[in-house]
């Protein structure tokens, strides 16, 4: 009987031991830190659709055990229901904090873009930043039932995008991205810049376009609306624009290549036959040569009041231009252009 109760508080004590061991092994699998790196966080990006073996590929490397991680992922069920997006690791994170952050802390990224001259350019440049592809982007910009429903056509489709710093998520896709760029556009061409528009003979898309030929005119800010008045002074007066940077976008669309660099128009270049070329058609062009900043918008729609047709750049003061109301003066101001050119031997 003595023997019985001996092994009776035995087996007692040793199933008191397993327990134990197994509730502190469940309880060091969740709540011990499992990180291997040594900065404050890591970021990771988990794709859209994820499977378990593509967030181990991204997750691994940053944790002591993934097995452990593994276990406790699937006892909260996060395995069956894997979000994609941009996450971040904190150190010393254990694997309850890590599974939580990855189930509900999404974190959005900064997305910028400048002054790209095609949807192709700018496709390269957001599928760098999010998880849409270049291809997918392309398809959306392109779609001619959404250009059309907004009022936009093949020639015109680029100023929907306004260079600038936007938020979105990581996983982001094409579609998303477009519709809230449109959305910016819409908020951005509120009531108050219509009718600036408007009283310039305008609409929102033609106020894109020439701003784009102001954005390649001048890259100072402060020189862009006196630049748009000499441009609006010669619509005003069904002057032809004579562009240079029009000329040279005829070029590059002409030839499909937009990194073609050229320092020198000439005159050749001048006969062009391309609805772009301002030398030979009056008014703007079909659509912008660029997307302009929000600077070299708010240039036309705010224009500086002046008397002044022509301008040409100034080698005196590199960067600004010499404006002229004649000309005969315009001539004289080209000359030191030309010199300027010629002595550093700038052909092309």
């Amino acid at each position: 009987m003595k023997n019985l109760k001996k092994v009776i508080w035995a087996t007692a004590i040793l199933g008191l031991i397993i327990c134990g061991f197994f509730a502190y092994s469940i309880y060091d699998a969740i709540f011990t830190p499992n990180t291997s790196f040594g900065n404050k966080d890591a970021n990771i990006y988990i794709p859209s659709d994820a499977s378990v073996n593509e967030v181990k590929e991204q997750l691994s490397p940053l944790l002591k055990d993934w097995s452990t991680f593994e276990a406790v992922a699937k006892r909260k069920g996060y395995t069956s229901n894997i979000k994609g997006g941009k996450y971040v690791i904190k150190q010393g994170m254990n694997n309850n904090d890590i599974v939580n952050a990855l189930r509900s802390r999404n974190i959005p990224v900064k997305v910028s873009f400048n002054n790209q001259e095609t949807v192709e350019a700018l496709a390269g440049r957001i599928a760098s930043q999010l998880e849409a592809d270049s291809v997918s982007l392309v398809e959306a910009f392109n779609n001619v039932d959404f250009l059309k429903s907004n009022d936009f056509n093949e020639d015109t489709k680029l100023s929907l995008y306004l260079p600038n710093t936007y938020e979105f998520y990581w996983n982001t896709n094409a579609k998303d991205f477009r519709n809230k760029m449109l959305k910016e556009y819409k908020r951005f061409w509120n009531d108050e810049r219509k009718a600036k528009a408007k009283a310039l003979n305008l609409t929102p898309n033609k106020v894109v376009t020439l701003a784009a030929i102001v954005q390649k005119e001048t890259v100072k800010v402060d020189e862009r609306p006196k630049v748009a008045g000499v441009y609006l002074n010669r619509l005003r007066k069904g002057i032809p624009l004579q562009a240079d940077p029009t000329v040279i976008y005829a070029i590059k669309k002409e030839t499909g290549n937009y990194d073609t660099i050229i320092k020198r128009v000439l005159y050749r270049d001048l006969e062009m036959e391309s609805p772009y070329n301002t030398y030979k058609n009056s008014g703007l062009p079909p659509g912008p040569i660029t997307m302009p900043d929000i600077s070299s918008i708010n240039a036309v729609l705010n224009p500086e009041k002046h008397e002044y047709l022509y301008f040409v750049a100034n080698v005196s003061n590199f960067g600004y231009h010499m404006f002229a109301k004649t000309l005969a003066q315009h001539n004289r101001n080209k000359e030191q252009y030309i010199r300027w050119l010629n002595n550093q031997q700038i052909r092309r």
